[in-house]
């Protein structure tokens, strides 16, 4: 049945629509959507930051500036005191300004005198605060910084209460950015570590307990806790990329990708679901954030797609399933990618080349759905702006190049930190090709302004996120958790492949909970310390089981109750929140079911390109099968054929599942159920067409 919001009723077996419908609108609000630079750069751990204005808004920036110019210092000038000591510095200049930025959300009496968007008297003290415990390991009057690392394990009283403040402000600003969840799960590993040792000694979980000077030395005087590996990626390379997308956005790349998407597809009936697909994908290359592509394309689209005749929670859904394949579509994926590249010591590029089938296969998933609602739905061909796409690849196409340049880059050995910097100096160089988005002095700094105030929700997560990484390692809470969780599945079977299909059954759910509650960085970073060594501990290969964990973490923003792209898709199309996660989780159906193939089967691991060209061929085209069989399963269509019944769907889904498991039998299976499928359905048509 079709929506009551969709001006059209459903399409006939043989795909008839309704003649096109006039939207010559969406190229203006393709451009007055993304006239805002920070429409674009909102990130999916965020919350709603001040506007701030005036001298505030300037010191803000200019400390912004300042942030960012060390980042690209670092890059080719190193300092010399080591990595932890720019650390310090990085977090010294950013911290702070999560207090400037971010309300506290507590009613104040200066609120009504100074405005909502102004920074009250807490909130300065709060900054002035954190400037100080932040810069206190580098101060010259008690040693300095040798002194202070050579006082490890040997903290000074003043060392811990300078400590304990920091811990205190980190949380609160953990909080500030991201809501209660992640501050009360830190604060529940804080617990665990002070009081461990009071629990029964028999227990896997139980140790011999923390002192809280321990504590506070293993986070404040360790590279294990807030100068840990999630800051070190933070401010090495997620804020070189933040920088760089605010760079692109600003030199009129934004633009282009959705005139072309406009452009590419402005002829065919799906055009107006088509486009709201590539446009997700090409932007998200600037934002790198789900959400935030989510919400821009669906301010473009949403137009055509009502035109068009899409519901407005189908739409909503497709909106958000796009924007989330941003985070987990190369070439700059999601903050966690990094962190992935860093625990397995491998290069950025590698991770990149595990993403590519992946990719693909989720945005076939995606494609496949819109035209399968392209016929259930009746969607209405639009008239389009009549741009040529060749003329506009022509004219603006050199805004692919730095983006071609980094993957160039990467293949010629260079680092991922000087490769999106060269990325950057080309974007800005490029500009200055369209008199309307130059980058003059002034839009540069504004620029790298942006680009650091796009991080500090995720500097906040990722110090916030030293507190686990830090209790974990201390107390070995990592290895009897993923104990416990590989106990539990041979408590229910004792064959090794049941075990391990158990134990990523049970490890799927869990961070699918876990990622309701905290964002997508630190959920991976929490789920890598404890799934990661039960997966590994069953023979998962490395790769495999990290990838697993990345694509669940980020699936997150799909998953009901509190899928975030999904609620910020339903603001702009005016649907309901909860029927559009669920129509999103649908459209994102590939993307929750392939990673299980990462780690469940031997070949499952050529979908990550890991393995012989030919594996790596067969197995893709295999899975490719198997995202028509999910496709036909949730769509209720058989593409070229017409509406698929219960029975056709049944085996459709049934299908899939079996292709994806990638042995000889199941795929055998799997293939005569997808051909049954389809042969129920077209007798099913013919039958309704017969006389």
């Amino acid at each position: 049945m079709v929506n009551r919001r969709s001006p059209v009723g459903p399409a006939g077996a043989d795909g008839d629509a309704p003649g096109p419908v006039s939207t010559v609108e969406s190229e203006r609000s393709a451009r007055e959507a993304l006239a805002d630079p920070a429409a674009v750069h909102i990130d999916d751990e965020e919350r709603p930051a001040r506007v701030l204005t005036g001298p505030i808004a300037t010191g803000v920036a200019v400390v912004a500036f300042a942030a960012a110019v060390l980042a690209l210092w670092q890059v080719f000038r190193p300092l010399a005191q080591g990595s932890q000591f720019y650390l310090i510095i990085f977090l010294a200049l950013t911290l702070p300004l999560v207090f400037l930025v971010y309300r506290s959300g507590f009613p104040s009496r200066g609120a009504a005198r100074t405005g909502p968007d102004r920074p009250t008297v807490p909130d300065w003290a709060l900054a002035a605060a954190t400037l100080l415990v932040c810069l206190y390991p580098v101060n010259p009057f008690n040693g300095g910084y040798d002194g202070f690392l050579d006082r490890q394990g040997l903290l000074e009283t003043a060392d811990v209460i300078a400590g304990a403040i920091m811990l205190a402000l980190v949380v609160e600003a953990c909080r500030r950015t991201t809501g209660l969840a992640l501050p009360v799960v830190c604060l529940a590993f804080l617990a665990y570590g002070y009081y461990g040792g009071l629990l029964p000694q028999d227990w896997a979980i139980a140790h011999s307990g923390l002192d809280f000077d321990q504590i506070v030395d293993a986070l404040y005087n360790s590279g294990s806790g807030f100068y840990g590996t999630p800051l070190d990626v933070a401010a090495t390379y997620i804020v070189l990329f933040t920088i760089y997308g605010a760079v692109l956005d600003l030199s009129g790349a934004s633009r282009f990708f959705v005139d072309l998407s406009v452009a590419a597809f402005r002829r065919s009936r799906g055009a107006a679901g088509r486009t709201a697909v590539a446009a997700g994908f090409l932007l998200g290359t600037v934002s790198g954030s789900g959400t935030a592509t989510a919400v821009s394309v669906g301010a473009v689209t949403w137009p055509m797609l009502r035109r068009a005749g899409y519901p407005a929670e189908q739409a909503g859904g497709m909106l958000a399933a796009a924007g989330v394949g941003a985070i987990l579509s190369p070439p700059t994926l999601g903050a966690a990618a990094f962190i992935v590249a860093e625990y397995l010591d491998v290069s950025y590029l590698t991770v990149l080349g595990w993403a590519m089938i992946p990719t693909v296969l989720y945005y076939l998933g995606i494609l496949l759905a819109v035209e399968i609602d392209v016929r259930r739905f009746g969607v209405r061909a639009v008239d389009l702006p009549q741009t040529s796409a060749g003329r506009l690849l022509l004219r603006f196409g050199y805004h692919f190049s730095s983006l071609v340049l980094i993957v160039v880059l990467l293949a010629t050995g260079l680092s991922a930190t000087r490769a999106v910097v060269y990325a950057t100096l080309l974007a800005a160089a490029l500009s200055f090709l369209d008199r309307s988005a130059w980058l003059t002095p002034r839009r540069l700094f504004a620029a790298l302004s942006a680009g650091v105030r796009g991080v500090l929700p995720v500097v906040a997560v990722c110090t916030a996120a030293g507190i686990i990484t830090a209790t974990t390692t201390k107390t070995g809470l990592g290895a009897q958790l993923a104990s416990l969780l590989v106990s539990g599945a041979q408590a229910v079977t004792d064959n090794p492949t049941a075990v391990l299909a158990l134990t990523v059954v049970l490890a799927a759910v869990a961070l699918a909970i876990l990622g309701l509650a905290v964002p997508v960085t630190a959920s991976f970073i929490i789920g890598w310390v404890i799934i990661g060594p039960a997966l590994l501990a069953l023979g998962v290969s490395p790769p495999a089981a990290a990838m697993f964990v990345f694509y669940f973490s980020v699936l997150s923003e799909v998953t009901p109750p509190t899928a975030l792209a999904a609620v910020g898709a339903s603001a702009i199309t005016g649907g309901r929140p909860v029927p559009t996660m669920w129509q999103a989780l649908k459209y994102a159906l590939p993307a929750f079911l392939v990673p299980i193939a990462f780690v469940i089967t031997d070949p499952g691991e050529y979908l990550l390109a890991r393995g012989p060209a030919l594996g790596i061929v067969w197995a893709t085209v295999v899975a490719l099968l198997a995202v028509l069989g999910l496709a036909i399963a949730t769509g209720a269509w058989v593409p070229g054929v017409g509406p698929a019944g219960p029975a056709s769907r049944i085996l459709a889904g049934i299908a899939g599942l079996l292709l994806l498991c990638l042995a000889p039998l199941t795929i055998a299976l799997g293939a005569v159920a997808l051909a049954l499928a389809a042969g129920i359905a077209f007798i099913r048509r013919t039958g309704r067409t017969t006389p």
